[in-house]
C-alpha cells in the first residue's frame, strides 16, 4: 500500500493565490473577495457526479444573503470541466460564482484530499474531497474545514451564525488553532 500525504492549510496562514475560472471564461482569485465584500468563503466540492455536493450548494444559497451581511462574500470550485459544469449548473439553484478545472496541484496546494473516481461512469477525473475555507480581511485563514469523504461537511446554519459571531467586533474572537 502507498502512502500518500497532503500539506494542510493552517489556520492564521496566508491563503494561497489560486486563480480559478468561472463559467463565463473570467477569471477570479479563490481567496479574494468581491462585490464590496471583505472575508470570503471557499467552497471546494467533488464535482456534479456528487449528488451530496448539489445539495449542499443549493443550501448554501440560502446562507448567501445573511453571509452577505456578515460581509462574507461566497464561491464555490471544483476540479470538473466547463461542460460538467454547465450540465450541474441544472441541478443547482445558485447565484454564487461557481469556478471549474481545479487541477491537482492546486487541489494539493489547498491541502484537499484527492479521489480517483470509482468507475467511468462517476466521473472522467480525479477529484477533490470536500472543503471549506473563510479567508478573513486580511488574506488569511480563519476556518478550515478539511474532508476526506462526501458525508463529512460543516452544517451551514450554524458557520453562518458563527462567522456573524466572530465578526462582531464585540466579541473579540481569535482565530482558533493557534497554539503553537
Amino acid at each position: 500500500m502507498t502512502q500518500q500525504y497532503t500539506q494542510k492549510l493552517h489556520p492564521g496562514m496566508p491563503f494561497p493565490e489560486i486563480e480559478v475560472t468561472l463559467e463565463d471564461g473570467s477569471t477570479q482569485t479563490l481567496g479574494q473577495p468581491t462585490q464590496g465584500h471583505d472575508w470570503r468563503m471557499v467552497v471546494v466540492y467533488r464535482g456534479k457526479h456528487c449528488p451530496l455536493c448539489t445539495r449542499y450548494l443549493n443550501e448554501l444559497q440560502g446562507h448567501k444573503q445573511a453571509l452577505s451581511e456578515t460581509g462574507v462574500d461566497v464561491i464555490a470550485v471544483s476540479g470538473d470541466s466547463l461542460e460538467q459544469l454547465k450540465a450541474h449548473k441544472e441541478q443547482l439553484h445558485v447565484d454564487f460564482p461557481l469556478a471549474y478545472g481545479l487541477t491537482i496541484e492546486q487541489m494539493a496546494h489547498l491541502g484537499a484530499f484527492v479521489s480517483d473516481p470509482r468507475s467511468p461512469q462517476e466521473t472522467d477525473h480525479p477529484f477533490a474531497e470536500p472543503a471549506l475555507f473563510v479567508i478573513n480581511n486580511e488574506g488569511n485563514l480563519h476556518v478550515v474545514d478539511i474532508s476526506n469523504n462526501p458525508f463529512v461537511r460543516p452544517e451551514l446554519t450554524a458557520l453562518t451564525s458563527g462567522l456573524k459571531w466572530i465578526r462582531d467586533p464585540d466579541n473579540n474572537y481569535p482565530i482558533r488553532g493557534m497554539h503553537q
